[in-house]
């Protein structure tokens, strides 16, 4: 069972989640719940044990030195943290993790216990996968819910993937078992710049959380390093002919494919985000 650090009430609050591990392209997912909970002030208030659930060969602890100058050990671990964003109508509860090895029903029983506890209403999973995406253009993000009215007022759509799953989709179907509304979205990385981070994915993600909060969400440095980042890869295109070669075939075949939506729905909502961001003063 979870321990929680006494917390005020919450209004009523969303949980986001992410997981570091194979559903985690780039760690681009794990980037978005590290920057919100850097801008927003979040709380840790409470972790999972985590010796039920790792392997420590896989997930091997880190020793380090404290700021008192003592030698200490950091264990592998879920945490969940709570913040109370700007101009938002409810609070945030933040889950930051790492997959587990092993029971992982139970790992997911005991996490929505204590996000039940905490008072959560909704739970919004995030993901990244590799895809055949080019870096030049904006990052796919697609979306999926467990409930009709989520499906109709996001603009989502129900999943239809079969195949292998990780712990995001456990812990989806776990909310879905438990009757909790349940949304995911997930980043499309290009899977020739596959190595962290790939913050232009993870802006991407955040993008999604604006339009689900209905808020500014503060971007600090993530436009200026989503810049470099695609700037840097530009480079290796360059100087490689048949990447470059490929990023263009990549293009042309994207550019063909939602030529309809170019000057539609989606540049619609980015100049809504943007106004948005404006209004607060965020940048």
């Amino acid at each position: 069972m979870i321990e929680i650090e006494e917390v005020p009430e919450l209004r009523s609050p969303i949980l986001i989640a992410a997981f570091e591990g194979w559903n985690d392209a780039a760690d681009a997912a794990s980037s978005v719940v590290d920057h919100l909970m850097r801008v927003w002030n979040a709380r840790v208030v409470a972790a999972i044990d985590p010796e039920e659930f790792y392997d420590f060969q896989m997930n091997r602890p880190v020793v380090g030195t404290n700021e008192d100058g003592m030698r200490r050990i950091t264990w592998p671990s879920t945490q969940l943290a709570v913040a109370s964003p700007p101009g938002a109508l409810r609070d945030v509860i933040l889950l930051r993790g790492i997959e587990p090895n092993m029971r992982w029903r139970q790992f997911c029983a005991e996490l929505l216990a204590a996000s039940d506890e905490l008072g959560a209403e909704i739970v919004v999973t995030l993901g990244a996968l590799l895809a055949d995406t080019p870096h030049t253009r904006p990052i796919p993000v697609t979306g999926t819910a467990t409930e009709p009215e989520l499906i109709d007022r996001l603009k989502l759509e129900q999943s239809n993937y079969e195949g292998p799953t990780g712990i995001v989709g456990v812990f989806q179907d776990a909310c879905t078992q438990m009757d909790i509304p349940a949304v995911s979205y997930w980043a499309a990385v290009p899977h020739y710049v596959a190595q962290p981070p790939c913050p232009k994915a993870t802006l991407a993600l955040v993008g999604q959380l604006e339009d689900l909060l209905e808020i500014s969400i503060p971007l600090g440095d993530l436009p200026e390093e989503s810049r470099a980042w695609e700037r840097g890869v530009d480079e290796l295109a360059d100087e490689d002919e048949e990447i470059g070669d490929y990023v263009r075939a990549l293009e042309e075949t994207r550019d063909t494919a939602e030529l309809p939506e170019a000057s539609g729905e989606a540049i619609a909502r980015e100049f809504e985000r943007y106004l948005k961001r404006r209004d607060s003063g965020d940048d």
